[in-house]
């Protein structure tokens, strides 16, 4: 089952190594968030929690993304895979749910929207949410820190949609794989260093995904973050390598 559904494999992976450094953030406002192996298995778990017990998420579930690349969106794809769901970026049709930082955008398209804040230290999404909207900036960590029920898995249910092309879960490795050999590499167990563009989350998905699948830990930059700026951001964070793909 791990080979054809990689995400729980990924997680006991991260795990085994808690302390170490495997997705690290730098926005543009110069804020920086670092999960290590225990703390990004931790949002993941809880997240899963939540889009199961609320939202019955499982096979066949479309979950939209409607976020910026961000280690917020990182973690949701994350627990979208955990429970054995599809990943659905903008335009997506009609999903069975919406993940957004602008939930008013999805008002009235008769699906379930969850909020989420994208700063760090947000405990609620700012404003007034609109009716039926659940803000998951504080309502994820309610959830427990181990995995409940969870859905049984499909490797051939969708895992995300690229383009008019769904991929499996069973070919979710091998999507992040090429994604990475697209753009650039990484060395097992290396630190990468990886920057697109804001409305390119697909490509950041797959980034790092890959890195990690590959035992490696992801520095993700901010799409604003500019050429020196990143140059600082490498030699600070001892990474092997950049991938930056053009806008």
């Amino acid at each position: 089952m791990t080979a054809a559904m990689p995400l729980p494999g990924l997680l006991a992976r991260l795990t085994a190594d808690p302390g170490r450094p495997r997705l690290t953030w730098y926005g543009d406002d110069g804020e920086r968030v670092e999960l290590s192996g225990h703390v990004l298995d931790n949002w993941v778990t809880k997240t899963a929690n939540l889009l199961v017990e609320e939202y019955q998420a499982g096979p066949l579930t479309r979950v939209l993304l409607d976020l910026p690349v961000h280690w917020r969106a990182v973690v949701w794809a994350m627990a979208t895979w955990r429970v054995g769901a599809c990943v659905v970026l903008p335009p997506a049709g009609r999903p069975d749910l919406v993940v957004t930082h602008e939930p008013a955008r999805h008002v009235g398209e008769g699906t379930d929207v969850v909020a989420v804040a994208l700063p760090a230290l947000a405990r609620h999404l700012e404003g007034e949410l609109p009716a039926g909207v659940v803000d998951a900036t504080s309502a994820v960590m309610t959830y427990g820190d181990v995995l409940t029920w969870m859905p049984e898995p499909s490797p051939s249910a969708p895992a995300v949609k690229v383009g008019e092309q769904l991929v499996a879960h069973a070919a979710l490795e091998h999507w992040a794989r090429s994604v990475l050999e697209r753009h650039g590499e990484c060395p097992p167990g290396g630190r990468l260093l990886v920057a697109v563009p804001a409305d390119a989350l697909e490509d950041g998905l797959g980034l790092a995904l890959a890195v990690l699948l590959l035992g490696g830990s992801v520095v993700l930059c901010g799409p604003g973050i500019d050429a020196v700026a990143r140059q600082r951001i490498a030699r600070a964070e001892l990474v092997v390598g950049q991938v930056v793909v053009a806008g």
